[in-house]
């Protein structure tokens, strides 16, 4: 493991290191659970990442799986060890976001806050890491009714600290978006609140902070039907360590399958080597600004 890694991409170079050998082996979660004395939960935790498996329990583990190279035991034993690191509580750590948040909200806060790069593509509306309070308010106060206003007031706040977090971290991550035209014609929140949030998206790209895109209404080409999504990269060998997040409706998921993401990828790369240019989308979000301004003065 010569690059070095954080207790968050240790535990998941583990765990997927151990769902691929077990599959490999033909050896269901249970089967496991029976060769190792263990309950059939604690299999199912450690291959999702709810826990950590200590080095005493690993190296047995790696025998019934019939791994044996030295490097690659030495590499999982020492990833594990960094996985069981104790580290300084994160923010969405914190009993009223587990409790509120969805395991795949959890997982995607934790990874943008590890990414090397982060792709979003967006159909419908900004993407969460760039939303004002403001805008995001307006976006999710929409489903008050179906999720109750404790846990809204908790989403909000935990889509704030995300921004923040994402923010602080622009000098280190790549982030790139790419977003359909119709998501800068879509003034959630009135035209006062949606012409801060564009300013805001244009400052971060006019300073190069993050690479922004533009698909236009006139694009001829096939436009994927699968929805928004987010890539993230946990490492500078992107290909290796890719995850993708997407939502549909009031359900989330982060998929790891690497024929799925790698799809995905393919996918974005293609649409953001024939979207409008950086420049060009700048000036399209400047323009938008100036409609919404006119619409309502007050937001000069």
């Amino acid at each position: 493991m010569p690059e070095a890694v954080s207790p968050t991409v240790a535990r998941r170079r583990v765990r997927l290191a151990l769902r691929e050998a077990r599959e490999s082996r033909g050896l269901t979660q249970q089967q496991v659970a029976d060769e190792m004395e263990w309950s059939h939960s604690k299999v199912i935790r450690i291959e999702n990442g709810d826990v950590t498996i200590a080095p005493n329990d690993l190296r047995p583990l790696l025998t019934l799986y019939g791994i044996k190279d030295r490097n690659q035991v030495g590499d999982l034993l020492t990833a594990a060890k960094i996985a069981r690191t104790r580290q300084r509580q994160a923010w969405y750590q914190g009993a009223e976001f587990r409790e509120r948040l969805s395991p795949a909200t959890l997982r995607l806060i934790e990874y943008e806050a590890e990414a090397t790069a982060i792709r979003s593509y967006s159909i419908y509306y900004m993407p969460g890491f760039l939303q004002t309070p403001e805008y995001a308010e307006g976006l999710t106060g929409k489903f008050r009714e179906d999720m109750g206003d404790d846990r809204l007031q908790v989403i909000l706040k935990a889509r704030e600290l995300r921004r923040q977090t994402v923010e602080s971290r622009l000098g280190q991550v790549r982030v790139y978006v790419l977003l359909e035209e119709s998501v800068l014609m879509r003034p959630i929140g009135g035209p006062a609140i949606f012409a801060e949030q564009l300013r805001q998206m244009r400052e971060a790209a006019t300073q190069e902070r993050i690479h922004l895109r533009m698909l236009p209404f006139d694009f001829d080409y096939s436009i994927p039907n699968n929805g928004s999504y987010d890539l993230m990269s946990l490492s500078e060998n992107e290909s290796d360590s890719e995850i993708l997040y997407r939502e549909n409706g009031m359900a989330d998921e982060i998929v790891e399958d690497s024929e799925i993401t790698k799809r995905h990828r393919i996918r974005f790369e293609q649409l953001w080597n024939l979207s409008t240019n950086e420049a060009d989308t700048i000036g399209r979000v400047e323009e938008r600004i100036k409609e919404l301004e006119t619409k309502s003065p007050a937001t000069k």
